[in-house]
């Protein structure tokens, strides 16, 4: 990217951050693998000053992990945050499309129909846009819980979410998965604008419990459990 395009945003850190949370949840920058900030500002257009502003925020997101001599890595994936996802998600995400249903309006069934059009399962290595458009379908059904608070807790579980995504989709899903969970996406649609809070949210219990973020616990669980050979180093995935 060049200096013309970071010119484009408020500021040249609100740029930077930007483009390293979409080159983390992109998969271009791997968990656990070391950022080469020189490098990397040079990529992207811009100096390496807001590009340590931007790996501050990012870092307060949980996305990238920082150390007293400013050497930055890419967070890694791990079987506790993975879990710790999932559970709150099977919590919250049945609430908001409840309080969806009982709460939407004109302009909250125009946006979810919007971003339910072309909505497709993710395919097994998911582009940035692919990402961004499943979030905005499920954003599109949790600001029609009009809750801010309980909005503001799911998108902020989102970024962290991808990533679990991604590592799950490492195992290609067949053709019945990937049709079953654009069923249950439509069922959501249908739900939440027809006003059905129950079934809404028994479809996303359903939704989650079966989901890329609850394989991707499992698997992180049971590689940290298996039994290894003595001297082999322990990674976390």
């Amino acid at each position: 990217m060049s200096e013309s395009a970071a010119e484009l945003y408020t500021t040249k850190a609100d740029y930077a951050y930007l483009r390293v949370k979409e080159l983390i949840l992109s998969g271009t920058l791997l968990p656990g693998s070391v950022i080469a900030q020189a490098q990397l500002a040079r990529d992207i257009g811009i100096s390496t000053t807001p590009l340590r502003e931007a790996l501050r925020r990012l870092k307060s997101e949980g996305l990238v992990e920082l150390d007293a001599h400013r050497d930055a890595r890419v967070a890694p994936l791990a079987a506790e945050e993975a879990r710790d996802l999932l559970e709150l998600r099977r919590s919250l995400d049945p609430l908001a499309v409840a309080l969806a249903a009982e709460r939407r309006t004109k302009a909250d069934i125009a946006a979810m129909r919007a971003a339910a059009d072309g909505l497709k399962p993710l395919p097994g290595n998911p582009d940035y846009e692919q990402l961004v458009a499943h979030r905005k379908f499920h954003t599109a059904l949790y600001t029609a819980s009009h809750n801010d608070l309980l909005i503001q807790t799911l998108n902020s579980l989102w970024d962290k979410a991808d990533r679990y995504r991604r590592l799950a989709l490492e195992v290609e899903r067949g053709q019945a998965a990937r049709d079953r969970k654009a069923a249950e996406h439509d069922a959501l649609l249908e739900y939440v604008i027809a006003g059905d809070a129950e079934s809404a949210a028994a479809v996303m219990r359903e939704h989650i419990d079966t989901s890329l973020g609850a394989q991707a616990a499992w698997r992180l669980r049971k590689h940290h459990t298996e039994p290894r050979p003595l001297g082999q180093d322990e990674v976390d995935a």
